[in-house]
């Protein structure tokens, strides 16, 4: 009878702190990525956090590069440096090397991998997952309901303008096309990207030769200095994008690399940043 009457005690109390009944929250959680560290922060209690990935702490890659240094990093990104933390709970993406998630599972660690990371659905797929994993469920909801929030104010004071031309252009000999995270923030800024236009999808090699016919008006890079003066001259060392016109003209838009590249809930940011570059009207 006593051990009922704790047992129903214990259910309340987690009903009523809106926790799952019964389910122990993960203590121990270690992120192995960058893009799980941003949703893993946003999400989990400060207690909860173990260790979080090697990259973190660098803002050339991480959008919260500041907060990651109030908890301890991975010495790497292998298995045998997330395993030192002792894990309830691992975190990591499906592009973590293989080799490193059979070690994982192989040493019995509860282990989420993500693996999907194109769109905003995509993230809220993700924090949804990570929310029950930690049990903070109703903070994930919470989080989403503002990234919708968001958007849809964005959504409107874009509406009816004139999507504007852009091509992503960097030192790299890829473009980015349709099924893309650049895609994604195409289509929420106001921008028509011309390589998805064209037919490309996901990253391609970039096909110097038609790049003139695309008629990009605007180059979408990314740049560690704002006025992207670092990128552009990477870029004024190939010689298919000094012919463009959006070149010669000077019309960039520039996005920092870690929001450029972000997989989680932060890429909203890179959204309102390239729409106010591109529509400056419309955003002031």
């Amino acid at each position: 009878m006593r051990r009922w009457l704790a047992f129903l005690l214990l259910a309340i109390l987690s009903s009523a702190a809106g926790l799952p009944l019964l389910a122990a929250r993960p203590q121990r959680v270690v992120s192995q990525a960058v893009g799980t560290d941003e949703l893993l922060l946003a999400l989990a209690d400060p207690g909860q956090i173990a260790a979080l990935s090697h990259i973190g702490r660098d803002v050339r890659f991480s959008v919260v590069a500041a907060e990651a240094k109030r908890f301890p990093a991975l010495k790497d990104s292998d298995a045998e440096s997330v395993l030192r933390f002792r894990p309830d709970l691992v975190l990591a993406a499906s592009f973590t090397r293989p080799e490193t998630l059979a070690l994982l599972r192989r040493a019995g660690v509860r282990l989420v991998v993500l693996d999907r990371f194109d769109s905003l659905e995509d993230v809220y797929a993700s924090l949804r997952i990570l929310g029950r994993e930690l049990g903070q469920e109703a903070r994930a909801e919470a989080l989403i309901a503002q990234c919708r929030a968001r958007v849809q104010a964005l959504a409107e004071r874009l509406r009816g303008a004139r999507p504007v031309r852009v091509l992503t252009a960097g030192a790299y000999p890829f473009t980015a096309g349709a099924g893309t995270t650049f895609q994604d923030l195409c289509d929420h800024a106001g921008a028509l990207n011309v390589a998805a236009e064209a037919g490309l999808r996901g990253h391609a090699p970039t096909p110097s030769e038609k790049l003139l016919t695309w008629n990009a008006e605007v180059l979408v890079i990314s740049g560690d200095r704002p006025d992207g003066s670092d990128a552009r001259a990477r870029l004024a060392e190939i010689p298919h994008y000094r012919a463009l016109p959006a070149f010669k003209a000077g019309r960039f838009a520039v996005i920092p690399g870690a929001l450029m590249s972000s997989v989680s809930h932060h890429r909203i940011d890179a959204y309102e940043l390239l729409a106010r570059a591109l529509h400056p009207e419309r955003l002031r």
